[in-house]
This record gives structure tokens, sequence and C-alpha cells, in this order.
């Protein structure tokens, strides 16, 4: 890129600082009680939708369920940073990767009201107010930036899709205390930050410490984090001056709030210890040298030529990538890339969040739409937008970020729903264009543009068409749509009932059903969805392979007392077609070894229960 085309693009920049970009102050109180008004009606449909089909109130996905056993024993009493989870997997348990932070409001919720009702119902109420009040922290960021985007028109549009993502998602249903919600609303927050046209250090600021949070919460944003600190830091390079307090405001809040996250969450122990799924020395190291470096770079070199910036912002990347390959050189991989090859082709091969597109696209077709159409769409606009000079200097930063998060999902669709949320404020600038033009114009053709345009943009639209296509209209509902693969057999308390009555022993059950069993029961249980319990899973998919014969060596070696066999669940079905003649297969057909004794079958409950006989 040539100095005149950067001179140009800081020129459009400062450009649309002036005219280009609508919104540039905070919302008044006219527009609060607009995102009120949204909120009251997104989460009363949510809540009320919700009220009359929910058959439990923790959400469908496992990592739910894990959340509230997590809280659990950080109510009982287990330590703040004990992130061990002494019932699941083999002797010893399994050291969990997840974050305290989200723990906090959970437990403070499930605390305070169980001042003054039953556990369950404390349990109930927390769980259900916790999803639905962070509707209002991404409706109010998303309405900012649809504002900042393209004024009052793009705002409302910003903030009704937004409200449709978080009804077509089970992220904001009653029961989703898993953190994926809360990492969707600090990426709304960190967008609506950066499209400040004013570039204040305080707007800045608050998106450095979302970075942070973001990074603490969960590793899997950490590519979209590192995106948005490359954005901040390539905007201080083109502009200079008039970005330095937007640039040290970042950098440093960034670096603060992950070294109070890090001493406030890991234990001393493990300050030297470096792992790639959760905030440990590697991703602290990584970020503070990152917030300070852009710190220092702004504060000492905003005056410089554009050269002399963009060398310095050089040695700086050879400082942080050179810093990465000796603190963590492993992080530079997936986290997943050393699971056991068998857990691969019999576990993750068949979590839904973590197919690519191509087994998206053999599985379940219909789906595509709805995971990669609005983040595509909005990439094409975004670079239309850039190359024709309209409002660059926004749709370049949000490209930068739609273009990670819209890769990631190429492998795996986990990330289509962060480019959905980021494609928002893009979407909905386009959508209130075509609006205006349709609206200034004789009713015809143009009407419908934008409202096929509208349709286009939101995944809700493309899931209701694709759940069409394979129930029908008549099991159409967001719950619905967002649940489509959950696997949810022998995980009920029904199912579970009998097995709960038995005294506490080592359970061999399937996968799925995991993280239920420590939730209704006492028991430890060798396998949950969890990749850091690899030995448990592995010992629960050899017992289900193996001949009769040989599957009990496996099951006096784990300690099993008993085998919660569930023939209806995937899992299960998956091991019996690749082993025939393993012992789950026997178990289907009718064949009980001499060393399982069968349990009175409970009709209530998906599962057949055997006892290990000593």
């Amino acid at each position: 890129m040539t100095d005149e085309t950067l001179s140009g693009l800081s020129m459009q920049t400062r450009r649309a600082n002036l005219t280009g970009i609508h919104g540039d102050t905070l919302p008044d109180d006219r527009v609060w009680l607009a995102v009120l008004a949204y909120f009251v009606v997104t989460a009363g449909i949510i809540f009320f939708g919700n009220l009359f089909v929910a058959t439990d109130y923790v959400g469908l996905d496992n990592d739910d369920t894990m959340r509230l056993v997590e809280v659990r024993d950080l109510l009982a009493g287990q330590g703040w940073f004990d992130l061990m989870q002494y019932r699941l997997g083999l002797t010893g348990g399994t050291l969990m990767h997840w974050s305290r932070v989200i723990d906090v409001p959970i437990g403070a919720l499930i605390g305070f009201f169980g001042l003054f009702l039953s556990s369950e119902n404390a349990e109930r109420l927390a769980l259900a107010i916790w999803p639905l009040s962070l509707l209002f922290p991404l409706l109010a960021a998303a309405a900012l930036a649809g504002r900042r985007m393209g004024g009052e028109a793009t705002m409302h549009i910003s903030m009704l899709m937004a409200s449709m993502l978080a009804y077509g998602s089970s992220r904001f249903y009653p029961g989703a205390i898993d953190h994926h919600n809360v990492q969707l609303v600090l990426t709304m927050v960190i967008v609506a930050m950066l499209l400040d046209p004013k570039h204040r250090a305080s707007n800045y600021a608050v998106a450095g410490a979302c970075a942070a949070f973001a990074i603490a919460i969960g590793a899997e944003t950490t590519p979209l984090i590192a995106a948005t600190a490359l954005a901040v830091t390539l905007c201080w390079g083109i502009i200079g001056e008039e970005f330095r307090a937007a640039a040290k405001a970042f950098g440093l809040s960034l670096t603060l709030t992950i070294s109070a996250l890090f001493f406030l969450t890991v234990p001393p122990s493990s300050y030297s210890l470096v792992t790639c799924d959760s905030l440990s020395l590697g991703f602290y190291g990584l970020s503070a040298i990152g917030g300070t470096l852009l710190f220092l770079s702004a504060s000492a070199a905003s005056s410089l030529s554009r050269t002399r910036r963009f060398a310095l912002l050089a040695i700086n990347g050879v400082a942080i990538l050179s810093t990465a390959s000796v603190l963590a050189p492993q992080c530079l991989q997936s986290p997943l890339a050393n699971l056991d090859p068998l857990l691969v082709k019999l576990w993750l091969n068949n979590v839904g969040e973590a197919r690519s597109i191509v087994a998206q696209a053999r599985i379940e077709p219909e789906g595509l739409g709805a995971f990669y159409a609005p983040g595509l769409l909005a990439i094409g606009i975004c670079l239309y937008r850039v190359a024709k000079g309209q409002k660059a200097a926004p749709h370049a930063m949000l490209l930068l970020l739609l273009a990670i998060c819209w890769g990631i999902s190429l492998i795996q669709i986990r990330g289509a729903v962060f480019s959905s949320l980021i494609a928002i404020p893009v979407l909905a600038h386009t959508v209130a264009q075509l609006r205006l033009r349709a609206t200034s114009q004789p009713a015809g053709k143009t009407g419908l543009i934008y409202l096929a345009v509208f349709a286009i943009s939101t995944p809700l639209v493309w899931a209701l068409a694709a759940s069409w296509s394979v129930t029908g209209w008549n099991a159409i509902s967001g719950k619905n749509v967002a649940a489509l693969g959950v696997n949810v057999s022998c995980s009920t308390r029904s199912d579970i009932a009998q097995l709960a009555a038995l005294p506490s022993t080592v359970v061999a059950a399937p996968v799925d059903s995991g993280a239920s069993i420590l939730r209704f029961t006492q028991h430890r249980v060798l396998s949950a969805p969890y990749h850091r319990n690899q030995g448990g899973m592995l010992a629960e998919i050899h017992i289900g392979l193996s001949s009769p014969d040989e599957a009990e060596a496996f099951l006096h070696g784990a300690d099993v007392g008993i085998v919660a066999f569930c023939p209806s669940d995937a899992g299960t079905e998956n091991l019996i077609r690749t082993a025939p003649n393993g012992l789950y297969a026997a178990l289907n057909r009718g064949e009980v070894p001499d060393y399982l004794e069968a349990l009175p079958a409970d009709e209530a409950s998906g599962f057949q229960l055997y006892r290990v006989r000593p």
C-alpha cells in the first residue's frame, strides 16, 4: 500500500469522523427507552415461549448443566482457585478449564434467592434471570453500534437483528448459563466501542477491558481478540496523532484488566503453567506484552511519520511472535490438536459445534445458510464499501473481525454466531439505506429488495427455513431451531432417578449423560464431553467397544460399579455400529455377561442399569 493510498485512507477516516458515521454521542434518554422496549419485548417472547415448552430449568447444552455443577461445588465450599471436578473421570478427577468469572454472578443470584426460597427454586429463578438479563447490554451495544454506523434507522434495525439472533439461538434462553452468552455481549460491546467516530479514550478503554474479559472467560475468542487488537494497532499506524489517546487507552486497559483477571482467577501454583484452553501464563503474557507495547508506542511515536510508525509496529510484531514461540508455542495450534485419534473419530467428529463446513454440508446441508450466509454477505458489503470509499474506515475495521470469525467457522461452526453478530451493524446499515431508497421512490420492486436483504441477513430466517424443510411449520419455534441436533437421550431427572437412589459409586455412562448424572446424583462418572477428560472418555469408549470378556478388565480397572446403558443415545448407537461384537452391542441384543447384574428396569428411564459384580 502506497503512502498516497494511506494518506487518502487517513483523510477519509478524518472525513468520516466529521460527517460519515452517525451518532457520535452516547444514546440519549429516548434511545435508552427504545433499548428498554426491545429488551422487554425480546425477553418476554423468549421467557413466555420457553415457559410453556421447557421441561427443565437448565439449558439443553451439556455445558449449562456442568456450569451448574461447578457453581454448586463453589457454593458448597470448594476453593475459589480449585477448578477440579472430583467426580468426573478417572480416580482424582478432572481439572476443568472454565473461569470463575461466570460462576460469580450465577452463584450470587442462587445464594441471594436461597435466603427465602428452596435450593431448587433459587436455582430455577437465578438460571432464568441471568441469561435474560444479558439481553439488555447486548441490545444496548447493538443500538450504539447501529447508531454510530448509520443513524437512528440503522439503530432500530440493528436492535431488531440482535433480538432475532438472540431468539434464534439458545444462548439467552432461561437456563443457558454457560459463558457463550457473555462472550457474545462482550463482542457486541467491543464492536460498538470501536465504531466511536471520535476515537475517545473512554470507548477504547472499555473495548480493551472487554477484550481481556473475553480471553479470561473462554479461549475460543482469542483469535477474535487478536484481530481486535490488530485493528486498533493498524488504526494507530494509519492515523497517528489523532488516534494516540484511543490506542493508549486500549493498550493500557487490556494490560491492566488481563493482569487483574490473571491474579484473581489463576492459583499461584499455576502462575508458570501454560495452557491453551484457558487463561494462563501464555495468553496472559502475550496480551499484557502486546497491550504494553501498544501503549508505549502510542505514547512515544504518534507524532512520527506513518512509515516510521509502521516500522515500529513491525518490530513490535516480531517481538510478540518471538515471545509466543518461546512462551507458548503449543498455543499456535488448536487446543484440541493433541486429542486422542479415537476420541476425534468417535466423539469430536460428532459434536455439532465442532463441525467444519464440509461436515455440515454432508450432515445437515439445510443449515448452511443460517451459519454462513449473513457473515459472508457482510464481508462482501465491507469489501464493496472499502473499495468505493463509502465509510471505508468502519467497514475495514469490521471486515477484519468478520474475516477472522467467518474463517474460523469454516473449521468449527461455533465461530458462525460471532460472525453473524459482528455483521449486524454492516447489514443493518445496508438495509436502512435500501429502505430509505424504497420509501423515497414509488412502490415497486425496490421495496421488496430491502425486505429480501433483511431476510437473508438474519440467521433466524435461514434457520426457520431449514427447520421447515426438515420438520414442517408445526414444529418450528426458536427453541426448536436452536436445539436442532442436540442429543437429549438419558439426561432428564426421570432418566436418572433410579441411578440417583443407588449408593455412590463410579458410573460408566454415555458421554452426553455425564453432566446430568453429576447434577442429579452423588456418583462419579467416567465420561462427560470435555477434552481435558480424555482418560475417562477413552475408558468409557473402550468399555463399549471391547468384547464382553475384554470389557470386564476395563470396568474393574476404572473401578466402575454401575454400567448405565442407554440404547437410544447417539454416541452409544455409534459404538454399537463401530463394534458389533463389543459389550454395548451385546447388551443391545440382550446378552448380559456373568460379571454384570441387570437391575430392575425403570419404565420412566431410558437407561438399563447393570451392577458390576466384584
